[in-house]
């Protein structure tokens, strides 16, 4: 398997290497379902993760509890995604691209039909989660199809796009709306399914192996209980260590399960992921903090705030493009000393800044660090990996980026909203 550029997502790598390892040998290729279509199925999961940054007020008052505990809504999403990556990615390997967009579709119509009829919170929770996990079957699905590093730049421009667009999207629609609707985004990717299903190449699932259900669902609890720490730190903290050991003891009684040995004994995974990981906590908690502390400082409109944020998103995410072109030529150390000094140095800057214009500026380098970390080292990972085990590497490092999803709102809600 060729190594994967610098500016691929981790799960356009992971679910490319699953299809290339399904796709029955001696055939002609068929045809290629277009990249736009591809970019449909995939990027409005960006919006609809990011359309409650501005409305988390509208969205607790409806509940009738406070904006801190709204944001369980937001860390439900962030951990079913981290969780569900590695589950879908492994049904697309051993049931094929059929099954897996049927049950991504039934997910993501289910989790949406009960977030928009939930009169409780705690019945709206199951319903993010269940459109999260959906999603990222509908991401994997498409970026298996995408095939060409051009037809993945096409998606991940889609993912930078919506994902900053995200935030305002949800405030335009809670206005003119409800933020029901705002929360309902990742349905218009299945408008993609019929082109999808009727151009894509008939593959064949990976033959049959023993799932490794018992590692799989150690490490489902380990990320439950890191995604409780920031709202419970001593039981939280308590259960993560407990389901690591039995985590490790799993592992070591065998290596090739759903968490390879091998993998945690290459020092450049671990680090690899644990850095993306505290990129992504930075740029989530950002991303919540940024509007509340602008509404805080200066008397800018919600829209202006939404507007600005947009702005400063866009930037940051056109950036790390910029930065990924040029992280061959800079060299890894370079690379990782400039995402390290902007990864620093935004958390600090909102907490001290009075300055308007310097909080977007602070918005732009959380994404541009993130965004730019995501791709560079999940290259960085990949490589340090055989290439058998690579899609497993990416699929484990993404959960890692994902878990920062998790954390950061927590964090956000912790510092701005209580």
């Amino acid at each position: 398997m060729p190594e994967p550029a610098a500016g691929a997502n981790p799960t356009i790598t992971a679910a490319t290497a699953s299809t290339a390892a399904t796709a029955p040998p001696g055939r002609r290729r068929a045809p290629q379902v277009p990249a736009l279509w591809l970019a449909l199925l995939a990027t409005p999961v960006a919006a609809g993760a990011n359309s409650p940054v501005l409305i988390l007020p509208d969205m607790a008052g409806s509940f009738g509890v406070r904006p801190a505990s709204v944001t369980w809504l937001v860390t439900a999403f962030a951990w079913a995604m981290a969780v569900g990556t590695p589950l879908m990615a492994s049904l697309l390997r051993r049931r094929g691209l059929r099954t897996t967009l049927r049950v991504s579709t039934v997910l993501v119509l289910a989790g949406t039909l009960l977030v928009a009829l939930a009169p409780w919170m705690a019945l709206a929770l199951p319903g993010r989660a269940a459109q999260a996990v959906g999603g990222a079957g509908l991401i994997t699905s498409a970026m298996s199809l995408a095939g060409s590093v051009r037809r993945m730049g096409v998606i991940t421009a889609g993912f930078g796009v919506l994902g900053a667009v995200g935030p305002l999207l949800g405030s335009l629609l809670a206005g003119a709306l409800s933020w029901r609707v705002s929360l309902a985004v990742s349905v218009l990717a299945l408008l993609a399914l019929p082109a999808v299903t009727r151009d894509a190449p008939r593959t064949h699932p990976a033959p049959a192996t023993p799932f490794d259900a018992h590692g799989a669902t150690l490490l489902v609890a380990l990320a439950t209980a890191l995604v409780f720490v920031p709202h419970h730190p001593l039981p939280a903290a308590g259960a993560a260590l407990a389901a690591a050991a039995l985590l490790a003891a799993h592992v070591s009684a065998r290596p090739d399960g759903f968490v390879p040995a091998a993998l945690l004994r290459t020092p450049a995974f671990p680090l690899a992921a644990l850095l993306a990981c505290a990129l992504a906590t930075s740029y989530f908690a950002l991303l919540f903090a940024v509007p509340q502390l602008l509404a805080d400082r200066t008397d800018w409109s919600t829209a202006t705030i939404g507007t600005g944020q947009l702005v400063a998103l866009l930037a940051g995410s056109f950036l790390s493009l910029a930065l990924a072109a040029v992280s061959a030529r800079l060299g890894r150390r370079r690379v990782l000393t400039v995402l390290i000094t902007l990864g620093a140095l935004a958390p600090v800057t909102a907490a001290v800044s009075p300055w308007a214009p310097l909080l977007l500026l602070v918005a732009a380098a959380a994404v541009f660090t993130t965004t730019a970390g995501n791709a560079t080292l999940a290259v960085y990972a990949a490589q340090a990996a055989p290439a058998s085990q690579r899609p497993t590497v990416i699929g484990l490092f993404n959960l890692c980026y994902q878990l920062g999803g998790a954390f950061g709102p927590a964090i956000a809600a912790l510092l701005t909203l209580t």
